[in-house]
C-alpha cells in the first residue's frame, strides 16, 4: 500500500479546473484541422488525465499558471529535458507525456519548470494553447511547498494511440490533415512520486495531446486537448 503524500501531484494539479478555454482553442484548432464540425461534439471538457488520490485545490481562472507566460530564467530549465527531435506523431506525444509527468522540485524551480515546457511548444500561434499546458504547474505557493518536501517524479508510458475519433475524422477526410498537421494522441502510463522521509507513492496517467508535426520539420507539442473517445 502506498503512502499518502503531505504534498502535492505536478501533473495532477489542474486536473479539476476549468476545461473552457482549453476546450475552445483546441476544438477550433482540431475543427480546423479535420475540417469536419461531427470532431467538436467528440471533445468534451472531463479533462485530460486520471485525478491523483492527493491533490491541490484546482487553479483559479486567473491564477498565475494558466495565463502567464514562460519566464527565461539565466540559469537554465533545470531537469526539464530538452524536446526530442522526431518527426514521428505518437512517439513525439510519448516523450511529451514523460516531460509532463516528471519533474524535481530538488534542483529545478517553478520559472524554470515553465521554461523547459516552453520549449516543446510549436511556435504557430493560431495553433499553440500554452494555458493548457501551463496550467499544469502549480502557482508559486505550491511549489514552494512541493519544494519543501523535495517531491520529485519519474514516469513510464504503458502506450500511445490516435484516439477512434481522430483516426475516423482522417479516414472521412484524409486531406484535412495538411491545414495544420495536428495530430490528436492519447498516452497512458505511470507517474511515480518521491518525497523526503521516505514518503513515496504511483499514479496511473493519461493524458491526450494535440501535437503538430509538418512534413520535414520535428514535431511540436500544440496543446493538452480535452479527453477524446478512445
Amino acid at each position: 500500500m502506498r503512502k499518502r503524500s503531505p504534498s502535492f501531484s505536478l501533473s495532477s494539479y489542474s486536473a479539476g479546473r476549468s476545461a473552457n478555454r482549453r476546450i475552445t482553442i483546441v476544438t477550433c484548432a482540431v475543427a480546423v484541422l479535420l475540417a469536419i464540425a461531427g470532431i467538436v461534439a467528440l471533445l468534451t471538457g472531463s479533462g485530460n488525465s486520471h485525478q491523483a488520490a492527493d491533490t491541490a485545490a484546482p487553479a483559479p481562472a486567473d491564477s498565475p499558471s494558466s495565463t502567464e507566460d514562460a519566464p527565461m530564467p539565466s540559469s537554465g530549465s533545470g531537469s526539464v529535458p530538452k524536446p526530442p527531435q522526431i518527426a514521428e506523431p505518437v512517439a513525439y506525444a510519448k516523450a511529451a507525456a514523460l516531460m509532463l509527468w516528471s519533474y524535481d522540485t530538488r534542483d529545478t524551480s517553478r520559472d524554470q519548470q515553465l521554461a523547459g515546457m516552453r520549449a516543446w511548444m510549436t511556435t504557430e500561434t493560431k495553433y499553440a494553447d500554452w494555458a493548457s499546458v501551463s496550467g499544469q504547474v502549480p502557482d508559486p505557493v505550491l511549489w514552494s511547498r512541493m519544494a519543501d518536501q523535495e517531491q520529485h517524479a519519474t514516469a513510464s508510458v504503458t502506450e500511445g494511440h490516435y484516439p477512434s475519433a481522430f483516426k475516423q475524422a482522417l479516414a472521412d477526410d484524409p486531406s484535412a490533415i495538411t491545414e495544420a498537421y495536428i495530430y490528436v494522441v492519447t498516452v497512458n502510463g505511470t507517474q511515480q512520486i518521491t518525497w523526503k522521509k521516505g514518503g513515496g507513492g504511483a499514479e496511473q496517467r493519461a493524458v491526450t495531446l494535440a501535437v503538430q508535426c509538418r512534413p520535414n520539420h520535428d514535431c511540436t507539442l500544440a496543446a493538452i486537448a480535452p479527453s477524446v473517445t478512445q
